[in-house]
């Protein structure tokens, strides 16, 4: 067989072989457009937001309900085909059994977290609250330790309770959670128990929340509880001010002074009326937060058709 003729039965091959190859990728192509749902903005949202005073939106000065109003103008303005609707369930004061509590004797919040599309939720601050006003003041570290884990292992079975409730009603929505945060960090950075205690406390949250699925642990402690004091050297002045006054421990007088002063918080994002809460811009901060884990956690914005 001739040189030329070989080359050319060869590039015939090719094409053949590159024409049915193309051909497989169109109809591959086509099949899989036609048979994969693709995903669209849904034109309403709802939202459902249990918890506490953070959820309430307590301190926010502007009177505007804290994060949840904030989270509906952003996802409003991210996706311009939504409109957003909000419940809000945040009751200040409310333990993890207690916001489980009203879940259990409330109807109509049952029926709103059965059509909810995203659940937000904050809980956690008073439960560990009731165990640091009790036992932190003690002189022992070791036994306000003791007490922290042995309250620990009480709220993370709360903890399950209410989200096995709230599975109930509805077991697909993505639940955010968000994490507590100290709010008194500014003025007892060097009184490591507290800010241990805050740590170990989310992690408890975080390690309940993985037996669970569609919920995502947003990480607001160091956000809320550094305040303006975003660097190491700044934090380090603040316990070298704060150790001459503190001593590594709480004092009852000096907690009452913070928590009377109506005037001044050393903490930007924190509420002067109370000196515990985040004011609009800390919610504001917190909503930001927020946001970007529900941009990663999309499914609750698009529909598949």
């Amino acid at each position: 067989m001739k040189p030329g003729f070989k080359w050319l039965i060869a590039m015939i091959a090719l094409l053949a072989i590159g024409g049915i190859g193309w051909f497989s990728y169109q109809q591959h192509f086509i099949h899989h457009s036609i048979t994969s749902p693709q995903r669209v903005e849904k034109k309403n949202v709802k939202l459902v937001a249990l918890g506490d005073s953070l959820t309430h939106g307590q301190g926010d000065e502007q009177k505007q309900g804290g994060y949840v109003s904030i989270i509906k103008q952003k996802i409003e303005h991210r996706y311009h085909k939504t409109t957003v609707t909000t419940v809000n369930y945040g009751v200040s004061g409310d333990r993890s059994d207690q916001i489980l509590d009203r879940l259990d004797s409330q109807k109509q919040l049952r029926a709103d977290l059965h059509s909810a599309d995203v659940v937000t939720m904050t809980v956690g601050g008073n439960d560990l609250m009731q165990t640091l006003e009790r036992d932190v003041l003690m002189q022992s570290t070791s036994s306000v330790q003791k007490s922290i884990d042995q309250a620990q292992v009480t709220y993370q079975q709360k903890l399950a309770k209410l989200f096995n409730a709230v599975r109930k009603e509805n077991p697909h929505a993505p639940i955010f959670v968000m994490s507590i945060y100290n709010p008194f960090y500014t003025y007892f950075p060097d009184v490591a128990v507290i800010n241990n205690a805050v740590v170990q406390w989310n992690q408890a949250t975080a390690s309940t929340m993985k037996n669970y699925h569609y919920m995502y642990f947003v990480d607001i402690n160091h956000l809320m509880s550094y305040g303006q004091y975003t660097t190491k050297a700044q934090r380090e002045q603040l316990v070298q001010r704060e150790q001459a006054v503190n001593h590594g421990k709480v004092s009852q007088s000096r907690a009452l002074s913070i928590m009377s002063n109506k005037d001044h918080n050393l903490n930007n994002l924190i509420s002067t009326d109370d000196n515990f809460h985040p004011n609009h811009r800390g919610y504001e901060q917190i909503a930001n937060r927020l946001f970007k884990s529900m941009e990663r956690h999309d499914d609750w914005e698009f529909t598949k058709e």
